[in-house]
């Protein structure tokens, strides 16, 4: 389930697991414009209002207002190489 005006958590999901290299031209100008969407509505709306679901797939693609995602935090943690 996901917030008014936000993508669901699933097509969210779904985008990430298909492999780029089986997607289409339509579904990568896809994915970034509801991405970009996505962000757009995720940081207009305040966090109070978001659902606890909603918060925290915004905490982990990083639309959150406070900088990068989780993801990128650990592996700006772990470093290049996974080393």
């Amino acid at each position: 389930m996901s917030d008014t005006g936000r993508e669901s958590i699933t097509n969210k999901v779904g985008a990430a697991v298909k492999p780029d290299s089986e997607k289409s031209t339509t579904e990568h100008l896809g994915d970034t414009v509801k991405g970009k969407a996505d962000n757009v509505a995720g940081s207009a709306q305040p966090e109070s209002e978001k659902s606890y679901v909603q918060q925290a797939s915004d905490a982990l693609s990083g639309n959150q207002k406070s900088g990068n995602s989780l993801l990128d935090q650990a592996k700006d943690a772990v470093g290049p190489g996974g080393q």
